[in-house]
């Protein structure tokens, strides 16, 4: 810290030439020197700042949820840490680091006792490879799932759309006109889609998806073709491997790991249909909700490009050792 000009008392001059204040100039330099300037917080103040950020309000008993920058500054000063902050300069601070504890996002715990064996095996294949050896031309991988109860609602009036200096207006009240389950399957590597609508969801639902798509070339004379599907009920454990290889000797089913749906890709079409083509929701009837789902899926494929799936083998492995102590202490195997 270095005193500021203006602060520098005036010493007068004794008979002798020497400053009469001089000990009071000591003195005040001392005091100086140990206080910060104005605006000018200890390094250790930020850290412990950082620091409170990143705990959950629960620990210092205060009955909020997640914190806020506002509810942080006003924690720090009943705690002692300091006795007078500004909301915007918490904010700078956490924003150096990236740290928002107001924001939160969900997620599910791995409590898959083989997670890292039946994740690697997708990402292998994402990279087509399959039990260590690279695939072959006519070997492809399949991604596929439900999207359920995708519901087509008519607006009482009707959308308007977007004017100068107007966004699009949708009306609030809606009448239901129903609702389809949409089945899809993705060619991973020639982003080639292949989708259906049912009144439900189900095994038989499913084997018209994988019969519509298994009855063409050049699934018909591949190699393999592995699909990659979830835990769901129309495709779960080996009865339903059995099932399908019975009619298809060429396919292989790829389980993901129970509640590992981000490991699919065709989440991400889901996600990209939803947001396209489903928001805003406003259709007359339930026929021209499948006309939108299965027009915008040769839409899509037209223009889209495979996805940069950038997470491997090796990020697993970091995410699995980041986790591991409490994973192996909530995985069955450690019972």
């Amino acid at each position: 810290m270095r005193l500021q000009p203006d602060s520098m008392p005036v010493a007068k001059s004794s008979a002798c030439g020497e400053s009469g204040s001089l000990n009071k100039v000591s003195l005040a330099l001392k005091s100086v020197q140990g206080r910060a300037a104005p605006g000018v917080f200890p390094p250790d103040l930020i850290v412990q700042i950082k620091a409170l950020a990143c705990e959950l309000p629960a620990t210092y008993e205060v009955p909020l949820a997640r914190w806020s920058v506002a509810d942080l500054t006003r924690q720090a000063r009943q705690c002692g840490l300091v006795a007078t902050i500004s909301d915007s300069t918490v904010w700078r601070w956490l924003h150096e680091d990236a740290i928002r504890p107001w924001r939160h996002r969900s997620w599910i715990f791995p409590r898959d006792p083989d997670f890292a064996r039946k994740a690697g095996r997708i990402l292998d294949l994402y990279e087509r490879v399959w039990d260590g050896q690279p695939l072959k031309d006519d070997e492809l991988v399949l991604s596929a799932d439900e999207k359920t109860s995708v519901q087509a609602r008519r607006r009482r009036h009707s959308t308007y759309p977007a004017q100068p200096g107007a966004v699009i207006k949708v009306e609030h009240e809606y009448t239901r006109c129903g609702a389809w389950a949409y089945l899809a399957a993705l060619d991973v590597h020639r982003v080639k889609l292949f989708g259906r609508c049912e009144r439900k969801s189900g095994i038989a639902p499913f084997d018209r998806l994988v019969a519509q798509v298994m009855s063409q070339p050049p699934y018909t004379e591949a190699r393999r073709v592995f699909w990659i599907v979830d835990n769901g009920s129309a495709h779960r454990g080996p009865r339903s491997v059995i099932r399908l290889q019975e009619r298809y000797p060429n396919l292989v089913l790829v389980h993901g790991p129970v509640h590992a749906s981000w490991l699919n890709q065709i989440e991400i079409y889901f996600s990209i249909l939803q947001r396209k083509a489903l928001t805003p929701n406003d259709f007359r009837s339930l026929q021209a909700l499948e006309e939108r789902l299965l027009n915008f899926q040769c839409y899509y494929q037209q223009i889209a490009k495979p996805f940069e799936w950038r997470f491997t083998r090796r990020d697993l492995q970091a995410l699995l050792n980041k986790i591991q102590p409490s994973w192996a202490s909530s995985s069955p195997l450690a019972a």
